[in-house]
């Protein structure tokens, strides 16, 4: 059993790493590849020397990745060899089943599809590459960008805009335009929003 003391960093193969949620904005994985692109050698050791992932050992010893799903999808799809991650749990010896009630009650897990709806936890996607596309996450990630609310520490606080979003705004072509974003920059200064993590208050 484990003593759940924290392990080194260790170097893995994004090919290998368990995500812990099953969406991403592929319109943010883009525009990290882009810029993974225009960066040189060193410049790319610097990047990853400073965005470890955070992960847990699951059953089988299998490593899970609890943040920086898009950043490590992007080094995925650029074929980089090895990414940093600093285990911050052992759960290694647990059945799945009780292992993903665990993840969940530490909010290090997040069983929701591209349409916020919750599914069970044998749907979770075994790699980085089956998450799938959420252009609402890509939407409440780009109004935080543009001012509209603040960056949060609750766990998963882009997806709760984006299931508000989903709510609310209807996306064309799962894009988001000029016109779609100031819609949501004008919906995350209302009242209706303030429920939501990082709301910066109602323009007057």
């Amino acid at each position: 059993m484990s003593s759940g003391v924290r392990h080194p960093l260790l170097s893995i193969s994004p090919a290998r790493l368990r995500p812990t949620q099953m969406t991403v904005g592929r319109a943010e994985v883009a525009d990290k590849r882009a810029e993974w692109e225009k960066l040189g050698r060193k410049k790319r050791k610097e990047l990853l020397a400073q965005h470890w992932f955070p992960g847990v050992l699951g059953p089988e010893s299998q490593v899970f990745i609890v943040d920086h799903h898009h950043l490590g999808l992007a080094l995925f799809e650029e074929k980089v060899k090895q990414v940093p991650v600093m285990i911050q749990r052992d759960f290694s010896w647990l059945e799945p089943p009780v292992f993903w009630r665990t993840m969940e009650f530490n909010r290090w897990a997040h069983p929701y599809d591209a349409r916020g709806e919750r599914q069970a936890y044998e749907a979770m996607p075994d790699r980085l590459d089956a998450l799938a596309d959420d252009p609402y996450r890509t939407l409440a990630a780009r109004v935080r960008m543009a001012g509209g609310y603040s960056k949060d520490a609750t766990p998963y606080a882009e997806f709760l805009w984006a299931d508000y979003y989903r709510r609310h705004l209807k996306l064309k072509g799962n894009r988001v335009s000029d016109k779609q974003l100031q819609n949501a920059l004008l919906l995350a200064h209302s009242h209706d929003t303030a429920y939501l993590p990082g709301w910066s208050g109602a323009v007057q």
